[in-house]
């Protein structure tokens, strides 16, 4: 919906009315209500009269003044620095008034930005019961604090062992026998399958088991499986040079000794 031209000001009273009622929504920037009474009026001597004496009667603060009001509230919400930071600047104001009004601040009140984030989390999480922990460091990463203070934050939280990253809570998921299958089909030995379920996070406690009884029913040949890995690279066998190669290959690609020289021998006949 396309806005309403505004009524522009006819006098500088006018426009004082305008700063007036704008200030009584909120506080605002120096920047801030500029932009808008440049919406009000185009008579820039007007908006300067405007401006410095709503500065000298104490309705408008000056860029350090605002920063210093804007970081007592901040860090009563509990914000990290980053995020009054970034909030600041996007406000108008330079990092030399903000630097310097979070300063001020955290040495009037002293605060402590480490206990700062711990008391955030311990109020916003009395348990990790359904987040990861990747979320946690981008929620408290977009509210300004950083990757130590957060790792603080987490160890002294009481459900810190409960805390899993989206690859464990995943791996939970996960069927160990369907899985096994999927990456023998990809062509990988049992020892490429372990160490990926491995990364991955995977319980492997049951994978012997479990892959014993795909072997029973045929449903796992690593033999077979080498042999066909080792036809689609083509090597020349007979060649010293090429036989090492298609060794280290298959190595690499997770089949054992016996599995490779079976593939080898079956190649040269």
């Amino acid at each position: 919906m396309q806005r309403q031209p505004l009524r522009q000001a006819q006098t500088i009273d006018n426009v004082f009315t305008y700063a007036y009622w704008h200030l009584g929504q909120q506080d605002f920037t120096i920047k801030e209500l500029r932009t808008k009474l440049e919406r009000k009026t185009d008579n820039q001597q007007w908006i300067d009269t405007v401006i410095a004496q709503l500065i000298d009667n104490g309705y408008l603060k000056n860029d350090a003044e605002f920063a210093i009001r804007y970081c007592e509230l901040a860090f009563s919400k509990q914000l990290g620095k980053g995020a009054i930071k970034r909030k600041l600047q996007l406000r108008g104001l330079g990092m030399t008034d903000i630097d310097n009004a979070i300063e001020i601040v955290m040495e009037q009140q002293n605060i402590d930005l480490y206990a700062l984030a711990t008391s955030r989390l311990l109020n916003k999480f009395d348990h990790f019961h359904h987040t990861s922990r990747e979320k946690i460091f981008s929620q408290m990463t977009t509210k300004g604090f950083s990757h130590a203070e957060i790792e603080h934050a987490l160890a002294q939280h009481p459900e810190q062992d409960s805390l899993r990253s989206k690859l464990a809570i995943k791996a939970d998921k996960v069927d160990l026998k369907a899985e096994i299958i999927k990456l023998y089909k990809k062509g990988k030995g049992k020892t490429l399958i372990l160490q990926e379920l491995k990364q991955r996070l995977i319980d492997i406690s049951e994978f012997e088991d479990t892959l014993y009884q795909l072997m029973l029913t045929n449903e796992v040949d690593f033999y077979l499986s080498c042999k066909n890995e080792l036809a689609k690279k083509r090597f020349d066998v007979s060649d010293y040079k090429q036989k090492t190669k298609a060794y280290a290959y298959l190595t690499r690609k997770g089949f054992d000794s016996e599995q490779i020289k079976y593939a080898m021998c079956d190649v040269q006949e």
